[in-house]
């Protein structure tokens, strides 16, 4: 029998019909960003310049017009009414009310969160989600942290928060959050807070509620309100939302807290000089507390309010302090809602979480990984949020307000006027990227299946729903700049969606191919300027894997890429696959379809084969720029670009291959080039297997010869294979760094094991030598696709130079076997993502709290980049339910499905 969360996950359906649809359990859930500001849906600059325009600094005391943020944020689906939480340790200057970091230019490696925050727990209906902090008792030191890495160059570490020191001694809170839900529209916050220090200390803290400013963008539209009607209590009273009340419990004294009042508007007369809406804008309760200013509102009403506590706790002490959010007129009266029964609704909503994840841990598990896939899971699951973003309003400015500068009509995002977002989505990470990338969604979303497959679905609709997807039929990048080109990856995601739920909802597969049409047909058109079938694409998502910035390349020439074309062989065989699917299982005529994406298929292969792309010698892929008086320069680094060839690789059933061969168009030449005109010939090959009338063909853009050559390189640990999975440039380019002269432009690139030492893309990303989760994961589940058809036929030497010769399933799992050794404690007790970093490794308090990081030292594994980034690394949890086979392979769910038709 399944659980209470397994039935509530159930009861979500397909959430078809988008955000207002969304069944009762989704209508409350951790939806609020860590960081609105320095976003670009909140800048209205002439130049685009989104950090400086609203900086953290202005954060406090600016009405957002987009989204709102906050620490340990709940908010309803559409977030108009939020709960966070604010600190005060009487020392800082300001209220501690969002995370604090360095922007793009103030960090020698980009944008970074200087802050020390976890997601231990989340379940999928929200009814259970905890939260961890630790907060110094010392003054926050923003400008130590500002001067520093302002200071620190490129070939410097980063300077974090726990090399200031702040953290000695112990002097500093623990502070841990949990929401529990009785049901789905009453929300328990519990806060705990204990003095890690050795000293009595006093911490102020101010649970807060606020509505989202939607009222100051529209003439003469009216505000909610909120206000004190009782002791400890608060009326909500919104239009949409209707009555509610918040209950706020008594203080560790019995003393009821101070409840103060201003309001969610921008303090106009701090920024600019003027006088504003209010006399008690949104910093209001900043300035009252820090400075005692008279700065809230003695009526106590308004649309933001906090309940002040005040604790003076002792060394090793905690306290508790207890809210209530729920419908007006709810019943049982304050002290009961507070009391016993708030404490039987947290054990309940415990012990489900409990049961909940114990059905999803393999029995073969250990207890460690057993952890880090829970908290992998809480990770995604917290990194839901609300986005809300309507380019055409955003570029022409709203009726209330000035104008913005006429220069935005032809910058950023000028050519999406369709894109209206207005919905939660998944993030890849909730501070530095609080907002959706579309191949880092494709990977959250094969993560996200596991726990809540109605949202991992919706995800990938959404990306393709006609307020999304281009009218072109390009699908929106990012949001710095929608026109970019992440790699192609969503039919494979769908695929994997698909079969990881079971192979059952075919309406969904249905669903998402059609909209992939259109943006296949987008790629075929747009990113393959000269009919080649090799295509450009530009960083496609690789960042600066180059010597030269691909999206913008310095000289005068065309960069065929080598994966980009890789990317659209994958894409070919996906849609193929889904076709094969769709035909058989639901009886639509796609057949045609099936071949049509063969074909595609097959003009790619032949030209990764013919073009030059392929380098002999070096038995690599490599980028080629063709320059405008039609010279050639092959771009020579040694780096994953010529790993993604090879992952196109799937199966072909023998009803798609008598069609194609009937046909004798490309796909039979891709067979003749191979040697193999005729079904015998492809029999003794080895390529094709089963029972005459069941056949599956093996379809690969490269030769297994080709295949064999790429993985001498890749799994050599003095170029590829690192401890922890394979590394995204060679190491050899550590003592041999390759350079690259061309009309006058010298470049270099050599192997960064850690953060980049340029400031391509901003610095803040590095693929010329960590280990990242997304390739190392396409790569494994490649070569378990390869095994599947081949099984003990094919073997190989691993590691390269070893001796050891295995099947490549073998080589899967030890892949899979070093990414989940990143975050598991080693034979030395300590977790290879933690680094050197002493405290993460030895102190209690801190080592069982982990962190999903953007990627990992090519040689040490410690973790780097964005340190919230369960986007795409929270692929671990996948990865561990995956190598205890917990569930099928999308080749296992297709040939019994293809099985099953055939039989009827």
């Amino acid at each position: 029998m399944t659980g209470a969360e397994r039935q509530r996950v159930d009861a979500f359906g397909r959430l078809d019909e988008g955000l207002r649809q969304a069944a009762d359990w989704y209508l409350w859930g951790p939806y609020l960003s860590e960081r609105q500001w320095g976003t670009v849906r909140e800048d209205y600059s002439a130049d685009g310049d989104a950090w400086n325009y609203l900086p953290h600094d202005h954060a406090r005391s600016r009405a957002y017009r987009w989204g709102e943020d906050g620490l340990a944020g709940f908010c309803d689906v559409e977030q108009r009414f939020c709960l966070a939480l604010a600190l005060w340790n009487g020392r800082d200057a300001i209220l501690k009310e969002r995370a604090f970091g360095v922007t793009g230019a103030e960090g020698n490696h980009g944008e970074d969160v200087k802050e020390y925050w976890w997601f231990p727990d989340a379940v999928p209906s929200h009814a259970w989600n905890t939260w961890r902090y630790h907060y110094p008792q010392s003054a926050f030191p923003y400008r130590t942290l500002l001067d520093e890495n302002r200071r620190r160059g490129k070939f410097d570490p980063e300077y974090e928060l726990l090399d200031t020191g702040m953290f000695d001694d112990d002097r500093y809170w623990i502070i841990d959050v949990c929401y529990a839900k009785n049901d789905p529209s009453d929300i328990l916050m519990s806060i705990r807070a204990t003095n890690a220090g050795p000293d009595t200390e006093l911490l102020h803290v101010l649970p807060t509620a606020w509505f989202r400013n939607t009222w100051a963008w529209e003439s003469g539209a009216a505000a909610p309100r909120l206000s004190a009607t009782a002791a400890g209590m608060v009326s909500v009273e919104h239009p949409f939302l209707g009555e509610l009340e918040l209950l706020v419990g008594a203080a560790p004294d019995g003393a009821d807290p101070e409840l103060l009042f201003c309001d969610n508007e921008t303090n106009t007369t701090r920024l600019y000089g003027v006088s504003g809406a209010t006399r008690w804008p949104k910093d209001g309760i900043n300035d009252h507390v820090v400075s005692g200013a008279d700065s809230v509102n003695p009526a106590r009403q308004g649309t933001k309010c906090a309940a002040w506590y005040r604790a003076s706790v002792d060394h090793a002490q905690t306290f508790e302090l207890r809210l209530r959010l729920r419908p007006a007129g709810s019943g049982q009266d304050r002290a009961h809602a507070l009391g016993a029964e708030f404490t039987g609704v947290i054990a309940r909503c415990r012990a489900e979480a409990d049961e909940f994840y114990a059905e999803l841990t393999p029995t073969e598990a250990s207890e460690d990984e057993a952890a880090v896939m829970r908290q992998a899971f809480a990770g995604l699951l917290w990194s839901k949020q609300f986005y809300c973003y309507d380019v055409g309003r955003w570029l022409d400015g709203d009726p209330a307000q000035p104008s913005p500068p006429a220069r935005r009509l032809q910058g950023r995002n000028a050519r999406w006027r369709s894109f209206q977002a207005f919905d939660v989505m998944s993030m890849p990470d909730t501070w530095e990227y609080p907002w959706f990338a579309a191949w880092d969604l494709a990977f959250q979303c094969v993560a996200l299946v596991h726990v809540d497959p109605a949202f991992a679905k919706y995800q990938l609709l959404l990306l393709c729903r006609e307020w999304f997807q281009h009218p072109t039929g390009a699908v929106p990048a990012y949001e710095w700049d929608f026109g970019d080109v992440n790699p192609p990856v969503l039919a494979w995601a769908a695929l994997e969606v698909f079969a990881i739920d079971g192979g059952r909802d075919v309406d969904f597969l249905s669903r998402i191919f059609d909209k992939l049409l259109v943006n296949f047909t987008w790629w075929i058109n747009r990113e393959d300027s000269n009919g080649s079938n090799l295509f450009e694409g530009g960083f496609m998502g690789l960042d600066n894997i180059g010597p030269l910035d691909r999206s913008h390349l310095p000289v005068h020439g065309l960069l065929e890429q080598s994966d980009a074309t890789g990317w659209m062989a994958a894409y070919a065989l996906s849609m193929a696959t889904i076709a094969a699917i769709l035909h058989g299982v639901r009886q639509r005529p796609a057949l045609d379809l099936v071949q049509k994406f063969l074909e595609h298929f097959a003009a790619i292969s032949e030209a990764l084969e013919t073009s030059g792309v392929w380098d002999e010698r070096d038995g690599m892929f490599y980028d080629r720029i063709v320059l405008n008086d039609g010279n050639v320069v092959p771009v020579r680094v040694r780096s994953v670009v010529a790993m993604i060839p090879g992952l196109a690789a799937a199966m072909v059933n023998e009803e798609a291959i008598d069609q194609t061969l009937i046909t004798d168009k490309r796909f039979a030449d891709y067979l003749r080039r191979r040697g193999l005109g005729d079904t015998d010939e492809m029999i003794a090959a080895g390529i094709l297997r089963g029972d005459p009338g069941k056949r599956r063909l093996l379809v690969g853009v490269i030769g297994l010869d080709r295949l064999r050559r790429l993985c001498q390189p890749l799994f050599d640990p003095d170029e590829f294979l690192s401890p922890h999975g394979l590394r995204s440039l060679s190491a050899v380019h550590r003592d041999h760094p390759y350079v690259l002269d061309i009309e006058g432009v010298h470049a270099t690139i050599d192997y960064e094991p850690a953060e980049s030492t340029t400031a391509m893309f901003g610095g803040n990303s590095n693929w010329r030598g960590p280990v990242w989760f997304p390739l190392n994961y396409l790569a494994a589940s490649a070569l378990e696709r390869y095994h599947e058809f081949f099984g003990a036929d094919l073997t190989i030497e691993y590691p390269t130079r070893s001796g050891t010769t295995v099947t490549l399933d073998k080589v899967a799992a030890d892949i899979w076997e070093r990414l989940v050794s990143l975050f598991v404690v080693d034979a030395q007790g300590r977790r290879p993502c933690f680094g050197a970093v002493d405290r993460m490794q030895t102190d209690p308090r801190w080592r069982n709290n982990l962190l999903f990081f953007e990627y990992f030292h090519g040689d040490n594994g410690a973790g780097l980049g964005a340190s919230h980034q369960t986007g795409w690394t929270g692929l671990v949890a996948d990865v561990i339910r995956r190598r205890h086979h917990a569930f099928p392979a999308v080749s296992e769910v297709v040939r019994a499905l293809v099985t099953r038709t055939e039989e009827k």
